[in-house]
C-alpha cells in the first residue's frame, strides 16, 4: 500500500427515520465541452475515457455562478414535489465553489425564490450534498422543519487549472436538489454516516484563499487552483467505498440484492467499477452520468436522484445506497428508503 494513502476510518453509524423527498430538481449548463474540445489545450481526448470514462462535460458560462445553478435546480425539486415558496423552512447547500466567502451562497438562493426561512451552506467539498442531506433530514425527523429544501451544487471549472492536463478534464459544473419532508417510520436514511480524515487534506486542496493563506500573500495563480494527488485519492476512494456500503449493510440488516441502485459519486468510472467488483454488484445497478458531466463534485448525487426519478428507476419503497467522498479527507453515505 502506498504510505501517502489514508486507510479509510469507520465513524459510527446512525439512522434518521421519518423523512422522505417530496421532489426532486437539476441543472446542467447548456454549453457542452467534449474531450476533442479540450484537445485543443494540449489533452488527450483518448486518455480521458480510457482513464476516467468522461466524453464530456459542461461548464457554466462566465455570468453563471454556483448560486444561479441551485436557483434553478431547486426551483424544478419545488415544482416536482408541489410544494410553495412560502411552505420551505430552511434551505442547505452543499458547495465548496459558493458565490463569495461571505455571505453564504444559500441566502441568494433563499432570495431569488422568495423564501422565509434560514439559510446555511455546507462545505464538505465533493461529499457536500450527502452532508447537507443529513442535516436536512434531521432537522425535518426532529420535526424542527416541515419541508427543508437540500442542493448540490459547484462550479468547478473556475478552480481548476486549464493547464493541469490529469486533473482539469475530471471536472464539470452543475447542481441538483431534493425537497425533504415528513414520511412515513419506514423511510428515510435506515442508516448513515459522515466521515472525515483531516491526514488527507494536502491529496486534494485549494492552498490559498482562506485565512491561513489568503489570496494577498501571493501573486502565484497556482496556489489558487484545485489540486489533486490522482492514484492515493483513488486507491483511498476503492478502499472507502467497500467499506463504508458493508457498514450500512451491517447497520440497517439489509443484503446487497436488498438495494435497487446504488449513487456513488461520480469521480472516475474506474472507482465506481472497481468499487461494484469489490463488493459484487451488478453493474446494471450502478448509476453513472460522469461520460455525459463529468465530477459534478456535490451535484453529483443529487443529478443521478433527479435523472432516475425522472426516468422511472426509483419508486416509492426503493432503497439506494449512496456515497460521496473527495478532499478533506471527507465522505458521506446512506441506505435510503426512497
Amino acid at each position: 500500500m502506498d504510505d501517502t494513502t489514508p486507510n479509510p476510518r469507520r465513524p459510527p453509524a446512525f439512522k434518521v427515520t421519518g423523512v422522505q423527498a417530496l421532489g426532486t430538481g437539476s441543472y446542467l449548463p447548456e454549453n457542452v465541452v467534449t474531450n476533442e474540445d479540450l484537445a485543443r489545450l494540449g489533452c488527450d481526448a483518448e486518455w480521458i475515457i480510457q482513464r476516467t470514462g468522461i466524453r464530456e462535460r459542461r461548464h457554466a458560462p462566465p455570468e453563471m455562478s454556483t448560486g444561479d445553478m441551485s436557483v434553478e435546480a431547486a426551483r424544478r425539486a419545488m415544482q416536482a414535489a408541489d410544494v410553495t415558496p412560502d411552505q420551505i423552512d430552511l434551505v442547505v447547500l452543499g458547495t465548496f465553489t459558493p458565490d463569495h466567502l461571505v455571505p453564504q451562497t444559500a441566502t441568494f438562493v433563499q432570495d431569488k425564490l422568495g423564501l422565509n426561512c434560514g439559510a446555511m451552506d455546507v462545505a464538505a467539498a465533493c461529499a457536500g450534498f450527502m452532508y447537507a442531506l443529513v442535516t436536512g433530514a434531521q432537522f425535518v425527523a426532529s420535526g424542527s422543519c416541515r419541508r427543508v429544501l437540500v442542493i448540490g451544487a459547484d462550479t468547478n471549472s473556475r478552480v481548476v487549472d486549464p493547464d493541469d492536463k490529469k486533473t482539469f478534464p475530471l471536472f464539470g459544473d452543475g447542481a441538483g436538489a431534493v425537497v425533504l419532508g415528513p414520511g412515513s417510520p419506514e423511510q428515510g436514511l435506515l442508516a448513515a454516516t459522515l466521515g472525515a480524515d483531516g491526514a488527507g487534506i494536502e491529496l486534494l486542496y485549494r492552498r490559498e484563499g482562506g485565512m491561513r493563506f489568503p489570496f494577498l500573500k501571493s501573486d502565484d495563480l497556482q496556489l489558487s487552483w484545485l489540486k489533486m494527488e490522482g492514484r492515493p485519492v483513488f486507491k483511498w476512494a476503492v478502499r472507502l467505498l467497500e467499506d463504508t456500503f458493508n457498514q450500512m449493510l451491517e447497520a440497517s440488516g439489509r443484503g446487497r440484492d436488498d438495494v435497487g441502485l446504488w449513487i456513488m459519486h461520480q469521480a472516475n468510472v474506474r472507482i465506481l467499477n472497481a468499487a461494484a467488483d469489490a463488493m459484487g454488484i451488478d453493474h446494471d445497478k450502478v448509476l453513472k452520468h460522469l461520460d455525459r458531466y463529468g465530477n459534478t463534485s456535490a451535484g453529483s448525487i443529487p443529478i443521478a436522484l433527479d435523472e432516475s426519478v425522472r426516468a422511472g428507476q426509483i419508486h416509492r419503497g426503493d432503497e439506494l445506497m449512496m456515497c460521496g467522498f473527495g478532499a478533506g479527507l471527507s465522505w458521506g453515505a446512506a441506505l435510503w428508503k426512497w
